[in-house]
Parts: C-alpha cells; sequence; structure tokens
C-alpha cells in the first residue's frame, strides 16, 4: 500500500508543483502520464522475473527505486524534476506489483489462496485512494507539505525495505532469468473474439482513471472555481475508492455479469461526469467519478478473468501483457493529448471531447458482449 500511496499523493500534489514551479499547464498532464509509461516498461520486462529470482530480490529492488523517487519528490525545484520522479515512480510499481500479488498469495493461508489476490488489489486501489485524499488535506493544512509526504513516504519504503529483508522468501529460484526479461506480448486465437470485446471497455475504464487521478484535481481549480486542495485530493479518492470496494463486493459475481455491469456503470459515470462539467456542478462530477469507479472495479479485473481461463499456462504472460498495454496507453496517452487541445479549444471541451471518447469505447464493447452472448 506504502508503495502506491506515493502514485496517490501525486494526484493533488500535482497541482501544488504546478503552482510552484510554474509550468505549463499541458505539462501538468504529461507529469501525470509518464507515470505510466515507467508502470507499463517495467511490468512487461520484470514483471515475471520473480519467479525465477524469487520474490524477495524483487520486492527489495522494486523499494529501492520507489525511495529513489521519493527523495527527487522531496528534492524537486522544477518540472523536469517532477517528470522523473513519476518515471521512476511508475518503474518502482511496475517491477514489483507482481512480485507483492504473487508472495501474498504464496503466504496466505491453503484454505483461503483468494485472500492474497483480494488483498493485492485491495492494496493498489486503495494506497491511490488514501495517497490522494491525505495529500490533499496535507496541502490544505501546512505550506511544507511535500517535505511532510515525502519524509512520511521515505520513512514507510524504508520500513517496507525492512519487512521484505526480514520475510520469508515464498517463491523458488529457476533457471531463465536473462531470457525472462524479453516481454512476451500475444493474443492467441482462442482469446482473440474476448480479447477484442474487453480491449475498449478497458481502455474506457483505465482512461476514466486517469481523468480521476490527473485531470479532475485541477478541474476543481480550473472548471469549478474552487481553490481547495483537500477538495482536489477528494476528487482523486472516490474512484479508487469506489474500486477498491467493488474489487471485493463482486469478488463472486460471474465475470460475464461482472463485465456487462462495468459497462453500463463507465457509460453512466461518464455521461454524470460530462453533464457535471455542463451543469458547473461538482457534486455531480464527483458522483460520476464514483459510478466509474463502479465501472473500473467489475469490468477490468472480469476482463482478466474472462481472457485468462481461455489460454495455456504458458500463453497467461503474453495475453496479461497485451491487457496492461491497452490500459496503460488508455492511461497515459490520451490525457497528453487533452493537455494539448485544452489550449486552442479550452480546458472544458477538451474534457468533455476525453469523456465523450470513453462513451464510444464503451459501447463499442456492449455491442461485441451482446454478439457474444447470442453466440453462446
Amino acid at each position: 500500500m506504502s508503495l502506491y500511496l506515493g502514485a496517490g499523493a501525486l494526484t493533488p500534489l500535482l497541482v501544488n508543483y504546478k503552482d510552484r514551479f510554474d509550468f505549463a499547464p499541458e505539462m501538468l498532464n504529461v507529469a501525470f502520464a509518464v507515470y505510466a509509461a515507467g508502470f507499463l516498461v517495467a511490468v512487461l520486462v520484470f514483471g515475471s522475473l520473480s519467479d525465477f529470482v524469487g520474490r524477495r530480490p524483487v520486492l527489495i529492488a522494486g523499494l529501492i527505486v520507489q525511495l529513489g523517487s521519493n527523495v527527487l519528490f522531496l528534492t524537486a525545484t522544477d518540472v523536469n524534476a517532477v517528470i522523473a520522479g513519476r518515471i521512476v515512480q511508475g518503474l518502482a510499481s511496475g517491477a514489483a506489483t507482481a512480485a507483492f500479488t504473487a508472495a501474498m498469495v504464496e503466504l496466505s493461508p491453503e484454505r483461503n489462496k483468494r485472500l492474497g489476490a483480494i488483498l493485492g488489489s485491495i492494496s493498489l486501489t486503495g494506497g491511490l485512494a488514501l495517497g490522494s485524499v491525505l495529500a490533499g488535506f496535507t496541502i490544505e493544512l501546512t505550506p511544507a507539505a511535500n517535505t511532510v509526504i515525502f519524509a512520511v513516504l521515505i520513512v514507510l519504503t524504508v520500513l517496507g525495505v525492512v519487512v521484505a529483508i526480514l520475510s520469508p522468501e515464498t517463491g523458488r529460484q529457476n533457471p531463465g532469468a536473462l531470457r525472462s526479461l524479453i516481454p512476451r506480448i500475444a493474443v492467441p486465437s482462442a482469446a482473440r473474439t474476448e480479447f477484442l470485446a474487453a480491449a475498449p471497455v478497458v481502455a474506457a475504464v483505465w482512461m476514466l482513471a486517469g481523468l480521476s487521478g490527473g485531470l479532475a484535481p485541477n478541474m476543481v481549480r480550473s472548471v469549478f472555481g474552487i481553490d481547495s486542495p483537500s477538495l482536489g485530493g477528494i476528487a482523486g479518492f472516490i474512484a479508487p475508492a469506489v474500486s477498491t470496494v467493488i474489487g471485493v463486493v463482486f469478488a463472486k459475481v460471474a465475470s460475464r455479469h461482472a463485465m456487462v455491469i462495468g459497462i453500463y456503470a463507465s457509460l453512466l459515470g461518464a455521461a454524470a461526469i460530462i453533464g457535471g462539467v455542463f451543469a458547473g456542478s461538482l457534486g455531480l462530477m464527483l458522483i460520476g467519478q464514483a459510478i466509474a469507479g463502479i465501472g473500473f472495479g467489475s469490468s477490468f479485473t472480469a476482463a482478466l478473468q474472462l481472457l485468462i481461463p481461455l489460454v495455456l499456462p504458458q500463453q497467461r504472460a503474453g495475453i496479461v501483457a497485451a491487457v496492461y498495454i491497452v490500459a496503460y496507453t488508455a492511461f497515459g496517452l490520451p490525457i497528453v493529448i487533452e493537455g494539448q487541445i485544452a489550449g486552442p479549444l479550452g480546458e472544458i471541451p477538451a474534457v468533455v471531447c476525453y469523456t465523450s471518447l470513453t462513451i464510444l469505447l464503451a459501447l463499442i464493447s456492449l455491442i461485441a458482449q451482446a454478439r457474444i452472448a447470442r453466440r453462446a
């Protein structure tokens, strides 16, 4: 969770950095999006490394890299340092996440292996949510928010390294570590129809997640005219918090039903966000983000649950990598484009175009799911 507290804390902090370092508005989106690039590179290259060298070395290395990103943010004096910190932060999260989840599953009691997977999901989205809201209130309450936040995160990360060192090794060393660094990206023919049906809504919910984490805190001030870091933190908190709850509540819901529910929730959430922007209602936008959180928590998990059983064990890494490419490309790239068009078009039209695209993508998946249901 401490790994993702840092990523969540940047949600309101990026707006604070924009004021402190006086960088161009579109650079705010770039500073947010480069996290996705770092994460994607790391998860593709190092995602399966712990299967060959053990869990602990990867966990310790990931936390040490995370410590480096915390130091970069603590000492940042310009936007370049912030961007560097975000890239390093993404690399740390991408390298360590798979190993953390695998270790928690392996440490779970034999009678309840699902516990580890659930805790892995909760730690990720819960860390993002808590990081955002706690950082927002810290910015509101103290002029030294950056120092307070990253001093605390440095202590937590050091404690995490100590815990990782003292924890038992749950994995095994196997030959082929260097070969595992070559990314394996593939969509086998058996899963192609399901992948093409799921990919648009996966992109849509990750775009909405990008809106929550990258655009919403700044929109609190630029669109709704409210200068409140705590509200900015809350704007970044709602979607991942709801997603955390939904991930637990929907654990026993059939994957196909969860996928369809997620599509409808993403459509309704996006429509409410657009309505809130046009009506000048922050409350309606926050409700839309909460509904979008339902869409993320149900449809993304359902996509993996529908795809993985269709492929052979040795093909699973390739299909998961393909899903992550869709997810993190949608998380990062569209938000950079939104930043570029916000200047000539204006903030509100740019946000509406961005959110309307998520509606179009979700509708494509809805049609594809209906075709799969008819064939079944």
